[in-house]
């Protein structure tokens, strides 16, 4: 025979049970002719009876549970939105900021041509020379970031070099390509506007310098 206090854990669970059973179909349809996407309206449905289990001495029997319910979904949802508008509010201002404060860096003679020949390499050979070049990261690192072994990174990371330096020797004169791979992927730096604003900086030792107003 159970305990008193596990007698009342099991008749709380029963009625909560009962609860989400005759209304969760219900409250998720309210939900989702509300939301903009069923991972949001999943979210709203569970946070209503997250509510409804925390205050099931309140949620009155019968049918009026159901109305209960509803208004709890309607205020999930109201906090829902004024979170949706807080985080679209700073995306703006963030952009906006962005748009203000950063100027792209001008590029020409030997780094306008590296980073042609950046350009020209496959998307995920960049992001290799970028890991390991602007944010610093060793093969260990970069194999967390991708999700693979150090062993693939440091192969993966080998023929991105190689392919920039097959890239570089189609232009460079007198120069060995092998020096100048591994001068510039020390140098790549991805920039949030796409391909074509991956761009080396002034030497091939040294990261481009940004220029910053404000």
């Amino acid at each position: 025979m159970p305990s008193p206090p596990q007698a009342g854990l099991t008749e709380r669970q029963a009625r909560f049970e009962e609860l989400y059973a005759a209304n969760q179909a219900p409250i998720l349809g309210y939900a989702l002719r509300r939301t903009a996407s069923a991972d949001d309206a999943a979210d709203v449905l569970a946070e209503t009876f997250l509510t409804a289990w925390r205050r099931l001495d309140e949620v009155p029997p019968g049918g009026d549970a159901r109305l209960w319910l509803y208004g709890t979904a309607r205020r999930v949802l109201a906090n829902h939105y004024r979170g949706e508008r807080r985080r679209s509010a700073l995306a703006g201002r963030l952009r906006a900021e962005l748009a203000e404060s950063y100027v792209p860096p001008e590029f020409d003679g030997e780094s306008a041509r590296i980073a042609a020949a950046l350009r020209r390499l496959p998307e995920r050979q960049r992001e290799l020379l970028a890991l390991n070049a602007w944010e610093g990261l060793d093969y260990g690192e970069i194999a967390a970031v991708l999700g693979c072994s150090r062993n693939a990174v440091r192969i993966r990371l080998h023929r991105a070099r190689a392919a920039l330096a097959t890239e570089l020797a189609g232009n460079a004169i007198g120069v060995p390509a092998p020096e100048l791979a591994r001068g510039a992927a020390r140098t790549p730096h991805p920039e949030p506007a796409g391909d074509a604003a991956w761009a080396p900086g002034p030497e091939l030792s040294a990261r481009p310098r940004q220029n910053q107003r404000g």
